[in-house]
């Protein structure tokens, strides 16, 4: 099947905004189709997968394109489509693009430059050098270019995996079980899962499996006082709730009214009446001082640049910058400060970012701990075992994608003394 030409041209229109990077990819996105109703859902499905694979391999389609006819932005538009669906399947080529297309799509990238192989900013690209060394910082960089897979979690309350596959292998749905997060699974291509009961009843959740280990790791226990301190969209609230299988008291803190919004859906969806979403102003609200001293766990999963997340989000490295990491280092240890007098003797503090870089992940812990004498770090080897996760860990949860097929994840455990 050929595309329309009308797709490269939507494309292209979107691509210019999107580039201006003064937003996430996938705001703009939505703005333009809901000013584009008449564009139905395969289109737009075109549309965004050119745009994210524009975004993956910016720097290197950027070197294409300055060869060609024609306008630069539809040159770039072409080489996102062509990235998406082929060469053969674009329709509304001239001769002269179509010979371009298959000449450019048919280089060896193995032949570029490591800057240009690993499509990220030289200063991203120099902190992972540094972190990993040059031939891993690349493996990872390979890893984080390609899309992500759709993770389900399986709501405990509801269901389990086994049924949940099973019913799934019906529609028919080709997935198979996460191999660290006892209730995960993984679908093997992306369909509409809005439509499907196992989604509606509330048995099923998207959630990429090293977010779900999250979760697992805080320990929430029947009956106890648990706190999601950054809790957005709720991903994380929920699968707690369900691992303290709707008893106790859960509360969702969150600075944004939208996010918490986003969550009552997904709330009644899944069945919780132990979750209570609190709207702060910040993380000295007098709302968080009440519970002072009163809380078993606390979660804070921390506001970070989301460099973790580029197999999903790949216009956050272009987004992102040395500065800006600046400022969330400060927000990152005062949030952390905040969470922490929430917890009493003997309860935990989880940290954890869906970052890449030490800065943001031991360097906080580190600064944290040479501040807070009353809390010691739990070995995340030690937590792990606890909770029968087969994962070779040591002080922290570190995950990545080219190791462990999820999503990048920090995650520390402090427990006050």
């Amino acid at each position: 099947m050929r595309l329309p030409p009308m797709i490269a041209t939507h494309t292209e229109e979107v691509l210019r905004e999107i580039l201006r990077f003064t937003g996430p990819a996938d705001g703009t996105l939505s703005h333009y189709f809901r000013e584009h109703p008449k564009l139905g859902p395969r289109e737009r499905g075109f549309v965004a997968e050119a745009v994210y694979g524009l975004l993956r391999n910016k720097l290197v389609y950027a070197s294409y394109a300055e060869s060609g006819v024609g306008a630069a932005m539809r040159r770039l538009s072409l080489l996102g489509l062509a990235d998406a669906v082929g060469v053969e399947s674009l329709g509304g080529l001239s001769e002269e693009e179509h010979a371009w297309l298959e000449r450019v799509m048919q280089f060896d990238r193995s032949n570029l430059p490591p800057s240009l192989r690993a499509n990220m900013p030289p200063w991203l690209l120099e902190k992972l050098t540094a972190q990993f060394g040059e031939a891993e910082a690349l493996e990872l960089a390979a890893a984080l270019n390609m899309p992500a897979p759709l993770d389900l979690r399986v709501n405990a309350l509801k269901a389990n995996r086994e049924d949940v596959m099973a019913t799934l292998a019906t529609a028919p749905i080709l997935c198979e079980a996460t191999p660290y997060s006892p209730l995960g699974i993984r679908v093997i291509k992306k369909p509409a899962l809005q439509n499907l009961p196992l989604f509606k009843d509330g048995a099923i959740e998207v959630q990429d499996e090293g977010s779900q280990l999250l979760a697992q790791i805080v320990g929430a226990k029947r009956g106890e006082m648990v706190v999601d301190f950054c809790a957005g969209a709720g991903g994380k609230t929920l699968a707690l709730g369900a691992v303290m299988r709707n008893t106790g008291r859960l509360y969702a803190f969150d600075i944004s009214e939208k996010r918490l919004a986003k969550l009552k859906p997904r709330l009644a969806r899944s069945g919780l009446s132990n979750v209570h979403p609190v709207l702060i102003a910040h993380e000295n609200d007098a709302k968080v001082k009440r519970l002072a001293g009163k809380i078993d766990r606390v979660l804070v999963d921390a506001p970070c640049s989301g460099l973790g997340t580029l197999r999903r989000n790949p216009d956050v490295k272009w987004r992102q910058t040395p500065q800006g990491l600046d400022e969330l280092n400060a927000k990152q240890i005062s949030i952390l400060n905040g969470a922490a007098r929430l917890v009493k003797t003997g309860g935990r503090l989880v940290y954890a970012t869906c970052s890449l870089l030490q800065e943001e992940n031991e360097a906080i812990v580190a600064q944290f701990l040479a501040t807070h004498e009353g809390f010691a770090l739990v070995p995340m080897k030690d937590v792990l075992a606890e909770h029968k996760i087969d994962l070779e860990m040591q002080d922290y949860l570190k995950l990545y994608p080219h190791r462990h097929q999820t999503d990048g994840f920090f995650a520390a455990v402090l427990e006050r003394k």
